[in-house]
């Protein structure tokens, strides 16, 4: 070699090293120039055909296998480069340097990529309630729009009924007008009639009163310039009463009888009220025209801008997931994961896979290690050094737990509920083995919150519920389960739909009636059912391996949390304070007899006690509460209710007893 690396494959046919070089740059000329200068026949260095022989073999065994990753086909390629780096003393620490180098980068890769992981799971939910919220609005959209349109349908035709009303009016008024005319030149020819019918009689009176005075024999015995005199007087009364009857005739010709002046007034005030009405009625119509047009565009701006968000997000959202993909990955095969994933959204099929994830890490541990003896750990795990993992199944757990909980109800319940448990775990496996039972038990109900033995346990362990939630609670399954037994009069298992509805509606008397429907239809009521089918009440209660019971139990269970809430946030609002705000007991004892009048003493007290963390003998009997005495921030004495067996005892529209 003397000295120098072999020149091959530079000059060499059938070199495949030299392929991710530059092709412009200029020691790629220099290279081709110099291949002039060596002989075509040179052979290839018996080292280099040896690795080359090796890492052909090696890919070729990996293309082979079906699950080869990306990293394990750079295994092969790793190796030829360490046995370059041996083989080769005088470059081996630059080489060591830059293998290093890129060893150092792709773990930081795979590390990122690891850590991006989570962040996919979350784009794919946020994807989906995007997806969900638009498609309401979309279709509240639909909605709105199309009520919209039947309204203005409604509002044109009113307008197309004001007009013709307006126009029959407008007919109408034109027509008393004519009648008006009419009956006025009528008037006026009456008038004259009259005047000259008032002088012809005056003309016939003259001359019978001339004719009586020439043919009365006692007239002439008179004085006739007396006489003359009298006539005299009377003509000229007579053309005073002529010029005054002629004044008023003159002026009151023109003027119609009282009673059809008022008649007509009446009329005319009635038309002018219904002209004034059905004119408002318009302007009122115009206004809410006007107000449905603007309401019509800013709703088409809206869509227009919803539209485009949606184009938007589906641009940069992420596809929806392919669930399929998972029955390969999941324990149990296609058959398990349909059962997993059954009547689950996207959200609850994800806790299923991190459950199924979190099984397969905590079933590879082979200890745990200890949290110390701190003061904020639990009694039941405070220890130190590592713990054996002593790797139970789900339904070893279960019955673990269950068996718990029948020694808890058993016995006083004296002792706090995480010495309880220490104390039970070692009765049932020795002081040695308890403390390793205590975190195995720990770590899996911590893990498995859909299971609903699982959580309700963890719940109670931890302090976020109280025991007695869990006990009334099976209570009233096995109270509602007599009922269903007692009324099985062939004790055969069966009761019909109209039996089960009626004992539901005695057993929960203060259930609405949707909320007794949604209990029949999770217990296997469809509306076609009809109320003479008989159904196996006893499917009802029935648990698997597992502890998770039937759907009509978990719907028992959800209505109960969901009377709960409504029960706190009615007394939230009766109490009329901000969360953070401080509450007296006596104001806390008044609200709660206000929402709820049935409350007995004992059962108001117990609320009081929980809210307030007071024992019941120390709290002050009803109207011996000083005003400002004790006083509780509002937010914690909710939480404190929330954690208790709280719910409604009466109807809140009844008169609370004294």
């Amino acid at each position: 070699m003397g000295g120098h690396l072999s020149p091959w494959p530079t000059y060499t046919s059938g070199q495949t090293i030299l392929q991710n070089r530059k092709p412009c740059s200029d020691d790629s000329w220099k290279q081709v120039g110099s291949l002039k200068q060596y002989p075509m026949s040179t052979a290839k260095p018996r080292y280099l055909e040896q690795l080359e022989n090796y890492l052909r073999k090696e890919l070729l065994l990996l293309d082979l296998g079906k699950d080869s990753t990306q990293e394990l086909r750079l295994q092969p390629y790793r190796e030829i480069f360490e046995f370059f780096i041996e083989d080769f003393k005088t470059y081996k620490p630059l080489l060591s340097s830059i293998k290093n180098a890129y060893e150092l980068m792709l773990a930081h890769q795979r590390e990122k990529i690891r850590a991006l992981e989570p962040l996919k799971a979350k784009l794919v939910t946020l994807n989906e309630d995007c997806n969900e919220r638009i498609m309401a609005m979309r279709a509240e959209e639909r909605y709105e729009i199309s009520m919209l349109k039947k309204e203005k349908m409604n509002l044109l035709k009113l307008i197309d009924k004001k007009n013709e009303e307006k126009i029959s009016l407008q007919t109408e008024v034109s027509k008393l007008r004519k009648n008006l005319a009419e009956e006025y030149l009528h008037y006026l020819s009456e008038r004259d009639a009259r005047k000259i019918l008032i002088g012809d009689l005056n003309e016939l009176r003259y001359q019978r009163e001339d004719m009586s005075l020439a043919q009365s024999p006692g007239v002439w015995g008179e004085d006739p310039v007396k006489l003359t005199l009298a006539l005299k007087m009377t003509r000229q009364d007579l053309t005073r009463t002529q010029m005054e009857l002629n004044t008023m005739k003159a002026n009151f010709g023109d003027v119609v009888p009282r009673r059809d002046f008022e008649m007509q007034e009446k009329i005319n005030k009635d038309l002018q009220e219904q002209l004034d009405s059905l004119r408002a009625d318009y302007e009122e119509v115009c206004k809410e025209h006007d107000s449905l047009l603007q309401m019509h565009m800013s709703t088409l701006k809206e869509r227009d801008q919803f539209f485009s968000e949606l184009q938007e997000i589906q641009r940069t959202s992420t596809p929806r997931p392919n669930w399929t993909k998972c029955e390969d990955v999941v324990a149990g095969g296609q058959e398990r994961w349909h059962m997993l994933a059954a009547d689950k959204n996207s959200d609850q099929l994800v806790d299923v896979l991190l459950e199924e994830i979190g099984e397969g890490l905590l079933r590879e541990k082979d200890s745990f290690p200890g949290l110390g003896y701190g003061e904020t750990i639990p009694t039941f795990l405070r220890f130190d050094g590592p713990v054996e993992n002593k790797k139970p199944s789900k339904k070893e757990v279960v019955n673990i737990l269950k068996n718990a909980w029948k020694e808890r109800l058993a016995q006083e319940q004296k002792e706090k509920f995480p010495d309880f448990f220490f104390n039970f775990l070692e009765r049932r496996f020795g002081p040695s083995d308890a403390i390793a039972w205590a975190y195995t038990i720990f770590e899996n109900i911590k893990l498995f919150h859909t299971n609903e033995v699982m959580s309700q346990f963890y719940a109670v362990l931890m302090g976020k519920r109280t025991e007695s939630v869990y006990i009334n609670h099976k209570e009233t399954v096995a109270q509602l389960q007599k009922e269903m037994t007692n009324a099985d009069s062939q004790n055969e298992g069966l009761l019909s739909m109209e039996q089960f509805s009626n004992i539901l509606k005695s057993t929960f008397p203060l259930k609405k009636e949707e909320q007794i429907q949604e209990l029949m239809e999770a217990g296997g009521w469809h509306p076609n059912s009809n109320s003479s089918d008989l159904f196996n009440y006893r499917s009802l209660f029935m648990e698997n391996e597992e502890g998770q019971s039937d759907p009509f139990v978990q719907k028992l269970w959800q209505q109960y949390v969901i009377e709960k809430d409504e029960y706190l946030r009615e007394l939230k609002q009766e109490l009329g304070l901000e969360l953070h705000n401080e509450v007296t007991l006596s104001k806390m004892r008044r609200a709660l007899m206000n929402i709820d009048p049935s409350l007995d003493k004992q059962t108001l007290s117990t609320y009081l006690s929980q809210a307030f963390q007071l024992p019941i003998s120390e709290l002050p009997e009803e109207g011996n509460e000083v005003e400002e005495g004790t006083k509780l921030c509002l937010r914690l004495a909710l939480e404190q209710l929330q954690m208790a067996d709280v719910k409604r005892i009466g109807p809140r529209d009844i008169e609370p007893t004294s």
